[in-house]
Order: structure tokens, then sequence, then C-alpha cells
């Protein structure tokens, strides 16, 4: 009989987690110890929300949301970022990933998050739609390019846009698996990781940091760059960049949204800013 429990964040519940990933993404490197306990548990703005299912022993399926903050139709809140779920093979099709979304957006909310985000690829994007009442808000801007990225004017009313904190900051750029590169120009930060063979992920943003800080890194930076977001319509694409075809990108990346409070059912999707920062592609 499957039981489901709240996921847990020691060190024994973390390999288990490992050895799951390992059972159902074959050749993966990126589920290491120190990641793991590096998004688990270290994030500052809360650790990860979940659940798991149980067969006796055995680890069946696993589910899991970060906390983060956002600025949601001009009101700050806290939000769930989806992230990480697996299904053992021998448990695949019994509905459980299902199950354990529910309950993780139940006790989302109860514990006063207002929403729960991510990016689904256009495999998993349908069943997060159908079976679980997300919006597809829009897919994510792949571009390529040079130079840096123009800002967006701070009149512009944005429906949603990731807020960080010195402190969430320079946790995210620490990543144990894929370090964010930071480099500021004045008010602006730019950041840039790992992508596409010579191309790096690259974003910038106006901050006010309070406390701590990304260090911003020395040495040259790759002059291709590539960009994975969302603009508010208003503000145009980036300068300098261009689209990817289609059939040049390994998968299309949707932004999706789910209210947990009711407050804003549904996110105007002309009004989004989102970078790579945003998810866990890099």
């Amino acid at each position: 009989m499957i039981a489901f429990r709240p996921i847990q964040a020691d060190a024994a519940s973390l390999a288990r987690y490992r050895a799951l990933f390992e059972a159902c993404f074959p050749g993966t490197d990126k589920f290491t110890p120190a990641y793991l306990q590096w998004l688990y548990a270290d994030n500052p703005d809360g650790q990860a929300l979940g659940f798991d299912a149980w067969d006796g022993e055995t680890l069946a399926a696993h589910y899991v949301c970060i906390p983060a903050r956002a600025r949601i139709e001009g009101t700050e809140v806290s939000v769930l970022l989806s992230l990480n779920t697996a299904t053992h093979p021998n448990y695949q099709g019994q509905g459980l990933f299902t199950r354990l979304a529910a309950m993780t957006y139940e006790a989302g909310a109860a514990a006063g998050f207002d929403c729960v985000y991510g990016v689904a690829n256009a495999n998993s994007t349908p069943g997060f739609v159908r079976k679980l009442g997300f919006q597809l808000v829009r897919p994510l801007e792949a571009r390529v390019g040079i130079g840096r990225i123009n800002p967006i004017a701070d009149s512009a009313p944005l429906s949603f846009a990731r807020q960080w904190s010195g402190a969430s900051l320079a946790w995210r750029c620490g990543n144990p698996g894929q370090p964010v590169r930071a480099r500021r120009h004045g008010a602006r930060w730019g950041f840039d990781a790992a992508a596409l063979g010579l191309a790096r992920a690259y974003d910038e943003l106006t901050l006010a940091l309070d406390g701590a800080s990304p260090l911003p890194s020395a040495g040259a930076w790759a002059p291709l760059r590539l960009y994975l977001g969302l603009r508010p319509d208003s503000a145009g694409t980036p300068a300098g960049y261009v689209s990817i075809p289609q059939r040049l990108r390994p998968s299309p990346l949707n932004l999706i949204y789910r209210s947990l409070s009711g407050r804003v059912p549904q996110l105007d999707a002309a009004r989004i800013h989102f970078s790579f920062l945003d998810f866990d592609a890099y």
C-alpha cells in the first residue's frame, strides 16, 4: 500500500532522492549530494516543500517545490517554484505524480504561498495544464546575440517578476554544479552561466541589493550569449539578439502558473519579466 509523507532534507533522505533520480534518469550527474543540499536545505527563502510516495521501504515517487519571492500584479508575495519530480520505473502509470503535486499545492496554500510557477517542456506541459489546473502563460523566448541586455523601464507594470534579495541571489549564483557568474554595471548586474556550447546563458537585472550580494566575477566573458526568458511586450526584444529557430531548440520551454490563493487567477502574458535565473535550466 502506498503511503504519502512530506519530503525531508537530512543527508539520508537526500541520498535516497539521489538514488531515485539516478534510477529515473540514467546517466545524469546533476543530482549530487552538494547540489541537493544546496537546493533543498540552503535556500534563504526557505526549505523545499513537497511529498514522497513510499511502498514499504521503497521510495516510489518524489515531487518538490522550492520557496521564492515574486511581485505579482504589484504585490510582493511568497511563491513556489515547481522543480524536481521523479517516479521509479516500477511505479509509473499509477498517477503518483498527480497525487504528490496536489498534496504539495494544498500544503503550500496552507503555508501562505500565493502561487506556484514553473517551466515545463513540451511533453510535461499538457499534464500540468489538464490535470493540475495550470495556466500555460507563454513559451520562453530563446535568442542568441552579443552585448548587453537593454533594461526594462521602471514604470512598466508587471504581472510577474521574481524579487531577489542579496542573500537569495548569492545563493542562486552558488549552485555547486552550475555556478552563475555576476558582473556589476552600476545599478545593473549581468549574470551568465554555462549553457549551449560556446553560448552562455545571459541576462541583466536592475537591483538594489540588501546585505549579501553575488561577488563580481573576474576574467573575460564569452561574447556569444543565450537569452532565455520573457520580457513585457512594451519593452521589445533584446537589441542585438536573434531568435533561435524552433527546429534547432532542444525542446520548447513554457512558463506555467497556478494560483494557490485565488488572488491572481491568471497572469497577463504580455507583462512578464522572467530570466534564466528564475528557474533551474542553467
